[in-house]
């Protein structure tokens, strides 16, 4: 199925690439504050050991999945990082995602990491500029309007 809007403009690898890394920044800050944090209340509270560490994966595992997913299927349609350079998430019809959709396309960029990154190189080379996880989660990365 084709989208509704004819004028719909796809935003590249490059683009793409650059808000990844601004992103990657800023999910990298919050998880070393937040596991800063945890660190520090638990050795004040004479916890330790494994139960900081659990606690540190998940935060590590979690926070990257809350900032992409809730971001895309925001109000906003986009991370930091895709605002800042000017591009939104949708669905194949230019509607906004479902946090179960942005989701799937959160955890289908492990997909596109196990293919030696080729997933992600395809957003070069498809017709609507599409990486295997934008594909698998029925997604599209465009510049807004």
């Amino acid at each position: 199925m084709e989208e509704t809007n004819a004028n719909v403009a796809y935003s590249g690898f490059w683009k793409r690439f650059a808000a990844f890394l601004i992103d990657s920044v800023i999910v990298g800050l919050v998880i070393l504050i937040l596991s800063a944090g945890m660190g520090f209340s638990m050795g004040i509270g004479g916890v330790g050991g494994t139960g900081a560490s659990v606690l540190g994966l998940l935060i590590a595992l979690v926070a990257p999945w809350l900032y992409w997913a809730g971001m895309e299927s925001s109000r906003h349609q986009a991370t930091i990082g895709k605002m800042a350079l000017g591009m939104a998430v949708t669905d194949q019809f230019n509607n906004r995602l479902s946090f179960t959709r942005a989701s799937a396309r959160y955890f289908g960029k492990g997909l596109s990491s196990m293919t030696l990154a080729i997933g992600f190189v395809m957003a070069g080379f498809t017709e609507r500029k599409q990486a295997l996880h934008d594909m698998l989660a029925g997604s599209l990365v465009v510049d807004a309007e």
